[in-house]
């Protein structure tokens, strides 16, 4: 059962980023350059077409870590995308792709298809090219399209709980949230995939994001001295994903980091930064984060949230990061540049 999840984790994982991340990378930028650039508007849309192709992604992911055969692969992608919710039909009874579906439900459904194309094996033998994507859609599609609806009301109570929390005490879950997020993106978990599932939005998304902006610039500056500068902005502007291992190995090594996070996830709190289900799991990568918070902040581009942005997204986190790493390392010898090694041999 454990190496059926960490399969099914992991192939959910790479597809939510396979899917997610052009957009990430590139479309909030794309947002300020097609005023100017109005040919633009066309990279623009591929990327949020490409968004949802994200259930399809998943389900071809989790077959190829299941290491299922082409047929078997394309048949739960197929399912993955019929459980998901994106398909839609529309007044005109034109069919359309909706955003990125029910991510939960999605790998509900990748899940029941590879079961059931395991249990199939080869027993439909040269009929399995006409059959396998046919029964794939009449039995694992079709019970995750019946599945659909309980999961999205559960995920959107889920989300609801969140929100209230965070409008009734903002600083304080703001704290805790980017705490969760600063440990979950340095854990085989999808920060993007967690924060889609649950459709986590406004001081919940922002926070988490600082969160991860926390982690990234923190591991980055501890960890220069031990790498190099191209990994240090690799941690910043990819992810800090790539310390999973020390971290893992040395859980200490995050306090620095974790501290940051609670204190970032409180100003979020106090000063309104908010996100989105699709920003809040990026951090810097593509800029996301600092110009989600613009976009959604009243005003705008104003003087006072330009500001904003930079403090809490760039300044407070180097600097705050700098003073703790300074008190684990020097003061309290909890922590040494050799703990952020990394090894890509």
């Amino acid at each position: 059962m454990k190496e059926f999840v960490d399969k099914l984790l992991n192939g959910i994982s790479i597809g939510i980023v396979v899917a997610l991340i052009p957009n990430a990378l590139l479309g909030e930028i794309l947002k300020l350059l097609i005023p100017h650039f109005p040919a633009l508007q066309q990279v623009f849309d591929i990327t949020v077409f490409v968004m949802s192709l994200l259930p399809i992604m998943i389900g071809v992911m989790v077959g190829i870590t299941f290491k299922l055969t082409p047929i078997q692969t394309a048949s739960v992608g197929i399912a993955a995308m019929v459980g998901s919710g994106v398909i839609q039909k529309n007044a005109e009874g034109l069919i359309t792709l909706d955003g990125i579906g029910i991510v939960i439900n999605t790998g509900i459904t990748a899940a029941l298809a590879v079961l059931f194309v395991q249990l199939l094996g080869d027993r439909l033998k040269a009929y399995s090219i006409l059959l396998m994507p046919t029964l794939s859609i009449l039995v694992p599609g079709m019970i995750g399209l019946m599945l659909l609806p309980l999961t999205t009301r559960s995920t959107g109570i889920l989300g609801i709980a969140i929100s209230n929390l965070t409008s009734l005490q903002p600083i304080v879950m703001g704290a805790i949230i980017a705490v969760i997020f600063c440990i979950m993106i340095l854990l085989p978990i999808s920060t993007v995939g967690m924060a889609t599932v649950i459709m986590l939005s406004g001081i919940g998304a922002g926070a988490a994001n600082l969160g991860i902006v926390a982690a990234g610039v923190g591991f980055a500056i501890a960890s220069y001295k031990a790498n190099s500068l191209g990994t240090a902005l690799a941690i910043v502007f990819g992810t800090p994903k790539l310390q999973m291992k020390n971290f893992l190995l040395k859980p200490k090594i995050a306090f620095p980091m974790v501290i940051t996070a609670a204190i970032l996830g409180a100003l979020a709190g106090l000063l309104n930064i908010q996100g989105t289900p699709f920003s809040a799991g990026f951090g810097l990568t593509g800029l996301v984060g600092p110009l989600n918070y613009i976009n959604l902040a009243e005003g705008g581009w104003t003087a006072k949230n330009i500001s904003i942005m930079l403090s809490t997204f760039f300044i407070l986190p180097i600097i705050i990061n700098l003073g703790l790493i300074y008190v684990f390392s020097k003061k309290l010898k909890m922590i040494k540049a050799a703990d952020y090694k990394l090894d890509f041999d």
